[in-house]
């Protein structure tokens, strides 16, 4: 039943969403509902609490031009998932260029300007795994977070990514797996 409630919500929002009379309130609703969820997936891709908050206020800018064209095939927060996560690689791919470095190289100087960090809350074992974590590569970095971090199921994960249930069990096998290697060289 609680599902079920849900998802009627989640339909009267998209419906106020799209109307021109109540889209404002509509979307600071949507906000509040939403930002901490986001931010936090977004914080995970591009690591600099700084730049989250950039790509957070771009994403909800991009949900608030395109909700119209959000039919419903997925949930309203798969969809947004989906915008948040584009945007991040996006950002980071661009930060990657502009520093002239590959994207592994700059994720690696990312998570070590994470020590110093003032909103970095992490202790040095939180601090290794993110280490490990940038080694992967893209994908397995997104299906490692959204499963381990966020508790997400595959289908929800399949959706966001618009991958197999199959093949994002086999990158987050292989993400573990690495990972482990990983955190073995720091023993």
């Amino acid at each position: 039943m609680k599902n079920q409630f849900h998802l009627t919500d989640e339909i009267t929002l998209v419906s106020q969403l799209k109307e021109t009379a109540t889209k404002e309130v509509a979307f600071r609703n949507l906000i509040s509902q939403y930002k901490e969820r986001l931010y936090w997936h977004i914080r995970k891709i591009v690591i600099s609490h700084d730049d989250t908050d950039d790509v957070l206020q771009n994403t909800f800018i991009k949900v608030f031009r395109s909700i119209d064209n959000f039919k419903g095939d997925s949930k309203l927060y798969s969809w947004m998932y989906r915008i948040a996560t584009n945007e991040a690689i996006t950002f980071l791919n661009k930060k990657a260029k502009l520093n002239n470095v590959d994207i592994g190289d700059y994720k690696q100087q990312m998570v070590s300007s994470l020590k110093s960090d003032h909103w970095f809350s992490g202790d040095e074992i939180q601090l290794i795994l993110q280490k490990a974590i940038a080694t992967l590569p893209q994908k397995q970095q997104l299906v490692f977070n959204m499963k381990y971090f966020d508790d997400m199921k595959y289908n929800e994960i399949s959706e966001i990514l618009d991958t197999s249930v199959g093949a994002l069990k086999a990158s987050y096998f292989h993400a573990v797996k690495k990972i482990e290697e990983f955190i073995k060289t720091y023993n």
